[in-house]
């Protein structure tokens, strides 16, 4: 479905500048506007082949679900603003909420040095974290969500999710327990989003930054784990491509970076979900191949477990809404697709 209810403010009608907006002025706009901080207790989860992972837990007085996410292709649980608010509004609407770092990102990357996957076991992780948080007094049913590659992810938890009797029958939770989830912004083709994105300069100046942060993440990773990764080989990273092809597709068993994001692209996940799924997308996400959005749409009109909100606005994981759009959406602040995925979470367990 294509949605016509989300108004950016005028300046930021634009996908890159939308974009670039949200990621260098947007932490400072979002600073609470009605909602605290919930008081987070910190956990150390078990996830897929043992890896430890990082995360934060609050729980308020009478729960009513969980919501469990985390975030894009690089930052970690201190720097991501986006998640925070989502985690402020969904915490004063009474959801238990569970953060984490997921693989070699912030204090996970400290706990253990395995890379990232793009979802082949970071859904497993998901689903994990829903079991243990489960124990801690988090109440089903446990939603996903997550944006940008974070999106991804937690698509790939989803299809985990369907399948968990048969491949984690010790896990100590039911598929039944595990309502959906929500994603905005995934990212759905990685090869023909990166060849698009390099195609501009400013895009190959997003790229650039992308590759320095991850970069930077492996070399955290061989500071606490010095001898799991060649010096040598993150010398040699210079882009998103060339960290995947010195780092991660080897230990994956991948013979190519084409074949590795042909088995992860979110894009062919989506006909295997079997579970109430929402997807927020934007036409103009710079961020990604355009060409993406009408096949997004195909898809996700030939599944009836997909809710797809497609806007022609909104750049990459920005969603900024100005004051008529708030009004119209009944929204008491900015934050328009977070909005929209908590009421499309309460809607799905009305409705159960």
């Amino acid at each position: 479905m294509t949605d016509f209810t989300y108004i950016p403010p005028w300046v930021l009608s634009n996908g890159f500048v939308m974009t670039l907006f949200t990621a260098f002025k947007g932490e400072r706009i979002a600073q609470p506007d009605f909602e605290p901080e919930p008081p987070y207790q910190p956990h150390i989860f078990m996830g897929a082949q043992g890896v430890p992972i990082f995360g934060l837990v609050a729980i308020p007085k009478h729960a009513r679900s969980t919501i469990i996410a985390t975030y894009g292709i690089t930052g970690s649980l201190e720097d991501q603003w986006q998640l925070k608010v989502l985690a402020r509004k969904a915490f004063e609407q009474g959801y238990a909420i569970v953060l984490f770092d997921w693989r070699a990102h912030g204090k996970t990357a400290t706990l253990s040095p395995t890379l990232t996957s793009d979802g082949l076991y970071e859904g497993e992780d998901f689903v994990r974290i829903a079991a243990a948080a489960k124990t801690l007094g988090c109440p089903a049913p446990f939603w996903f969500t997550a944006y940008s590659l974070g999106g991804q992810l937690a698509l790939w938890a989803i299809k985990a999710a369907q399948t968990v009797s048969e491949w984690g029958k010790e896990v100590g939770i039911d598929e039944s327990e595990i309502g959906g989830g929500a994603v905005i912004c995934p990212t759905l083709e990685s090869q023909r989003s990166l060849n698009y994105l390099v195609k501009s300069a400013l895009g190959q100046q997003l790229e650039r930054a992308i590759a320095r942060q991850l970069k930077s993440l492996a070399w955290q990773i061989h500071q606490h784990h010095p001898d799991t990764i060649n010096p040598k080989a993150i010398d040699r990273v210079n882009s998103i491509w060339s960290f995947d092809q010195e780092l991660v597709i080897q230990q994956l068993g991948f013979s190519s970076v084409e074949s590795y994001y042909q088995a992860t692209s979110g894009l062919y996940q989506l006909p295997h979900l079997q579970k109430p799924t929402l997807i927020i997308y934007a036409a103009d996400d710079p961020m990604f191949d355009p060409t993406l959005a009408p096949e997004l749409q195909t898809v996700c009109s030939a599944n009836s477990h997909i809710d797809l909100i497609l806007t022609a606005k909104g750049g990459h994981v920005g969603y900024v809404s100005n004051k008529i759009c708030q009004k119209q959406m009944q929204d008491r602040d900015r934050w328009w697709a977070w909005n929209r995925v908590l009421d499309w979470i309460a809607c799905q367990e009305t409705n159960s």
